[in-house]
């Protein structure tokens, strides 16, 4: 008797749940969600099913996901194993020549179509892409500056092909987003000439295919809770001159700095806020988009 209870409990919290969830699913009904995927959930297997289902479920209830995906650790073990040393500066990966192979080799092959794997496995209909694919992302070399600690003078730092987007081409997304299938892209950039590659930090990537794509939410998922504040506690919600601030005191460094300007840049673009959440919590984007509650750092114009 006390386990029927205990069940119909449960059953009475799902019920609720989904119920309180009606006004969040009429709210993204045909809108467009950039999710980047990376972090934790992309090495774990249990937690890339769960994102798999999750990103199901979305495009079954109306919601056309768009996802763009990172691999800096499985970038890094392979470097490793090739003996390729590598170095960060700004946040960003400093790529050579002989790096952007492995990069696209790793990007756009194992890990890009281990993800499609994980949707088609969950019933959905994942299709893999790079920014190479029918000119999608058109990039040019980044330009980026740091400030010296010592002089305080702003240098010119050469990150070697690492890119930064100038054109995204939308009509071969809607083209998918008019269908049952799930784009899944690799953030790797055509350049100039038909030889050119370039790697695009996965936030870039996202943040541009976001904007060109008028998206409704960017989501940006990370290993960290949100942006946070000096004593380590998480903001939840952010507007420009915020991020400004933060950024002018260094309280925003490393790789979150790319995240912010990503967020900034796409809602400049006509994407209406995006949000930096933790993806080692479950179902994070569910609750971000479905519930009241919501998850990690809000970030608005």
């Amino acid at each position: 008797m006390e386990l029927q209870k205990a069940m119909k409990r449960d059953w009475l919290a799902t019920a609720r749940t989904l119920s309180e969830a009606l006004p969040y699913l009429q709210r993204y009904d045909g809108e467009v969600v950039v999710v980047k995927f990376g972090g934790h959930a992309m090495g774990e297997a249990d937690a890339m099913d769960s994102f798999a289902r999750d990103i199901v479920l979305m495009k079954q209830c109306g919601v056309q996901p768009i996802i763009v995906h990172g691999g800096g650790p499985q970038i890094n073990q392979m470097l490793e194993r090739l003996q390729i040393q590598s170095e960060f500066r700004g946040g960003l990966r400093v790529t050579t020549a002989e790096m952007v192979e492995v990069v696209e080799m790793v990007l756009a092959g194992v890990i890009n179509k281990r993800i499609v794997a994980a949707i088609n496995a969950q019933g959905g209909r994942a299709v893999g892409l790079s920014g190479k694919d029918a000119n999608l992302m058109i990039c040019r070399k980044a330009t980026k500056t740091e400030k010296d600690p010592d002089s305080n003078i702003e240098r010119v730092l050469d990150l070697g092909y690492v890119g930064e987007p100038v054109k995204v081409n939308p009509g071969v997304l809607k083209t998918f987003l008019e269908s049952d299938f799930i784009p899944v892209i690799a953030p790797v950039g055509a350049g100039s000439t038909p030889t050119e590659t370039f790697n695009v930090n996965g936030d870039t990537a996202a943040g541009a295919i976001a904007g060109a794509i008028s998206a409704k939410r960017l989501l940006l998922m990370t290993d960290v809770q949100g942006v946070k504040n000096r004593d380590g506690e998480v903001i939840t919600d952010l507007s420009r001159s915020d991020i400004h601030a933060m950024l002018s005191e260094g309280t925003i460094k490393g790789g979150m700095i790319p995240k912010v300007e990503t967020s900034l840049d796409a809602i400049d673009q006509g994407v209406e806020a995006a949000v930096i959440l933790d993806g080692r919590a479950p179902h994070a984007v569910l609750l971000e988009l479905f519930t009241a509650h919501g998850a990690g750092t809000l970030i608005h114009a």
